[in-house]
This record gives C-alpha cells, sequence and structure tokens, in this order.
C-alpha cells in the first residue's frame, strides 16, 4: 500500500549576523565563534516518529556547508517542493533563524496554499503568537512535538479531526486554538524516547566534521531540560521547568548504532546531574568497548565536587568540556542565578587540564561594560586561561527571565539578531567600540583551534 501522506522537514539557515566577528580585530577573527556543527536531532527525531510515512530532509546549513554557492533559499526549498510534492511542511525554530523560516512558509504557500504548514521547535513553544499572519497553519509547543506531529499525520491520512489532538495550536480567525482535549502525558526521554532517523542526513555528513577530527560529530542528548533557573537561559522555560533523564542502556543502546561518528556531543544543558546515572553510563561504555570522542557541557561547581567521576569520563573518552563561567564578578553571577563560588572556575580548570581534558570555557558580556569593564575581565580571563575561550553578548532571548526583565530597553527587535554575537541593548560605549572589544577578548585563550 503506498505511503499517502509526504511530509518534508526543513531545517532552516544560521542568521548571518555576527557584528562581533565584523568588528574584531583581525587577527581575532580566525578565534572567533561562526557557527554550531550538528545534525537537526529534533527533526531527525519526528522523522523517526513518522517512519510509517513518506519523509523527506531538507538541511539547509548542511547544504550551504557543503556548497557555499547553493541557489538562495527560496529557489532552493521550491526545488525539494517540485521534487518531493508534499502534502506538508515542518520547520523548527529558534529566534535567530525565525525570519528564515517564515521565509521558508512563505515559499511553500506561493508553490501550493494548500500545502500545511507546521512549526515547532524552541521560538514555537516560547513565542507560538509571533507565528500568526506569518503562513503558518499549525504550531506544535513543547517536548512532545514528535507525538503530536504523528498523530496529526495519521489525523489527515484517516480524514480525522485535528481539533482533537492535544498539544497542537491550530491557527483560526487569527488566533491560535488549542485543542479541548488535553495533551497526553509524554515523557520524551523514557516512555516516549525515540531514537533519531540519522539516515536522512547522510548527504551532509562531511559537514558535521569538526577541527582536527578525521570523521563526523553527531549530537545525542542524554536528558532534556535542565534544574537550573539561569535568568538568560531559554531551555529551561522551554521545559517548564522539568527535566527528564534518558536511562543508561537507551544511551548505550544509541551510541552502538554511531559507527559512522566519531564525535558524540552530548546535547543536554547540563550533562553532568545524576551522578549515580553517570558513573554506571561510564561504566557501560567501558564495558562495551565503546570508542568515541565525547563533548558534553557541566558546570564548574559540579566539575569541582566530582574530580573522580571526571578522571573516569576522561579515561573512556571525554575530550572536551563546554563550561560556563559566565562572569568574574560575584554580583554578576547573582544577577544569572549563578549560585556557584568564583574560585570554582579556577579549580575547574585544574582538574579538567589535569586529566587532559580541553576546556571551552564561556563568558557572557552585558551592555553597559565600559572600557574598564572590558580591561578587567581581559585581567581575569588571562589569568584562568583555557584551552578555548568564548565571549557573547549578554541576550535577552525571548521567553527568558532575562528578556521579560529588560524589554523595555531593547533597541533591536530585527530576530535574525539573537544569536548572542549582536547587541541589540542600548551600549554604554559607541557600539562598534563594544562588539570591536567583545571580538578582542577572543585572543585570551591557549591553543589554536575552534569547538
Amino acid at each position: 500500500m503506498a505511503k499517502a501522506m509526504k511530509v518534508l522537514l526543513i531545517n532552516p539557515p544560521r542568521s548571518p549576523h555576527n557584528k562581533i566577528l565584523e568588528a574584531a580585530p583581525e587577527k581575532a577573527k580566525p578565534f572567533i565563534h561562526k557557527k554550531l556543527i550538528g545534525p537537526p536531532l529534533g527533526l531527525l527525531t519526528v522523522a523517526s516518529a513518522l517512519k510509517d510515512h513518506d519523509v523527506e530532509l531538507l538541511e539547509t546549513k548542511g547544504e550551504y556547508d557543503l556548497n557555499p554557492d547553493a541557489p538562495e533559499l527560496e529557489i532552493l526549498v521550491q526545488e525539494y517542493l517540485e521534487k518531493f510534492n508534499p502534502g506538508m511542511v515542518g520547520v523548527t525554530f529558534i529566534a535567530s533563524e525565525f525570519n528564515a523560516g517564515i521565509k521558508i512558509f512563505e515559499t511553500v504557500k506561493k508553490y501550493n496554499p494548500s500545502i500545511l504548514t507546521v512549526a515547532g521547535g524552541l521560538h514555537a513553544t516560547l513565542c507560538p503568537d509571533d507565528f500568526r499572519d506569518h503562513f503558518t497553519d499549525m504550531v506544535i509547543p513543547g517536548y512532545s512535538a514528535h507525538v503530536i506531529m504523528k498523530d496529526v499525520v495519521d489525523a489527515m491520512e484517516s480524514k480525522k479531526s485535528l481539533s482533537d489532538i492535544g498539544g497542537l495550536l491550530i491557527l483560526k480567525d487569527n488566533q491560535w486554538v488549542a485543542a479541548k482535549t488535553a495533551p497526553r502525558t509524554c515523557n520524551p526521554a523514557k516512555q516516549n524516547y525515540i531514537m533519531p532517523d540519522r539516515t536522512l542526513i547522510n548527504r551532509w555528513l562531511q559537514t558535521y566534521i569538526v577541527g582536527k577530527a578525521k570523521g563526523p560529530a553527531t549530537y545525542l542528548f542524554t536528558s532534556l531540560g535542565c534544574p537550573y533557573r539561569c535568568s538568560f537561559c531559554s531551555i529551561w522555560p522551554q521545559f517548564k521547568g522539568e527535566y527528564f533523564q534518558r536511562e543508561v542502556e537507551s544511551i548505550i543502546d544509541e551510541l552502538k548504532t554511531l559507527d559512522a561518528y566519531e564525535v558524540v556531543r552530548f546535547a543536554d544543558a547540563n550533562t553532568v546531574v545524576n551522578l549515580q546515572l553517570m558513573n554506571n553510563l561510564f561504566d557501560r561504555i567501558k564495558e562495551e568497548g565503546i570508542k568515541k570522542s565525547f563533548v558534553m557541557d557541566i558546570r564548574p561547581d559540579t566539575i569541582v565536587e566530582n574530580p573522580l567521576l571526571i578522571k573516569k569520563m576522561a579515561e573512556a573518552g571525554l575530550i572536551a568540556v563546554i563550561t560556563g563561567f559566565e562572569s568574574f564578578r560575584k554580583e554578576e553571577l547573582k544577577q544569572y542565578n549563578k549560585d556557584y563560588n568564583i574560585d570554582n572556575i579556577e579549580k575547574a580548570i585544574d582538574i579538567l587540564h589535569a586529566n587532559g581534558v580541553l576546556i571551552r570555557g564561556n563568558y557572557v558580556v552585558p551592555a553597559d561594560y565600559d572600557l574598564d569593564d572590558f580591561a578587567a575581565l581581559s585581567d581575569f580571563a588571562n589569568s584562568h586561561k583555557v584551552t578555548y575561550a568564548g565571549y557573547t553578548i549578554l541576550s535577552p532571548m525571548p521567553g527568558t527571565l532575562y528578556y521579560n526583565k529588560v524589554k523595555d530597553q531593547i533597541i533591536d527587535f530585527d530576530l535574525d539578531k539573537y544569536n548572542f554575537f549582536n547587541c541589540v541593548l542600548k551600549t554604554k560605549l559607541p557600539p562598534d567600540v563594544f562588539h570591536e572589544n567583545v571580538g578582542k577578548l577572543w585572543m585570551i585563550k591557549k591553543g589554536k583551534d575552534i569547538i
């Protein structure tokens, strides 16, 4: 029996805006972070949920990395529409890719207005009203998009009403209307976990090679959400403060399928939360003889409190840790809802270095920094050197506590610039001088590569 429903899933291109890079001194530019590299895990999970249907993926980030001379977005999308002729197009959204995602939907509707357009992802969860009047038929907010998307496609194929699908928002009379049916209970890390369908990204595998690695990297999540409440972070609001932890054997089963990948980047807000689970996981990785290079996010205080766990993970393949130092000032850390001691930064660096683990230490720079503040941060960073250092701008991401606190001070509402590399608040210094000084900070590092 032919599969009636064709679904095209599209990962939008990155925002091209990076004011730090533009304003930085030439000798700093090679070090400045330019793009995240990795497959669209959420879309691959949706694709896996729709395995009984006909699903195609357009990975525009990978396409433009593979072929920088590829056609502009509208033409690229048009080509896929003509080739695949879908009945539904789904796009995942973050703030800085919102405009590109809407352009995709506009292209879809110009090609064929009867194609249903569905928005999901972080920005669709936190800001669904942004999608009204923007060529969007449905929004699936929250962390159960793969479950709801399957319900939608199944209902369409069987000619059933969509209005009874809990968790789905449908546009009616310029308003989002939710089903009267409550969303079903969903645990996306346990009973509702679905392994992503990575076969759909074979075309773009070589674009996922990071640094000097010989093979591509992939994302794998061991948890979703976050138990912490950092004021500038979108992740815990996206999950409404909930935290979902996968089982050890589920993670091991997925790792066993990743022969094509040399590097596994744990795509968690914080990988080390459940200490016993992480201990057990890396025992099992060693027992199974799984040979991978692992990259993960760990808080400085967690590193300091668990040196033996760090040693165990390093012996089993942990090669790099991304950690948020955020600030060198206690009062700023308090404003960010970070409750660790600044002394933990130096201790964490020592522990990771002692175990041969590369460190990406990230700082955020507030808009009100003057030259004295930049000098003080520079002095601190110079005395706490890491393998890779990152300096981004404290940004009011829509849906965060910080956004609600400073929204009246925002002077630039172009969502393309909401990627931590463009200041959208009024700066104390002239804007070009501010961005130039952020750029200069990127030269404070030890090592030559960029993660």
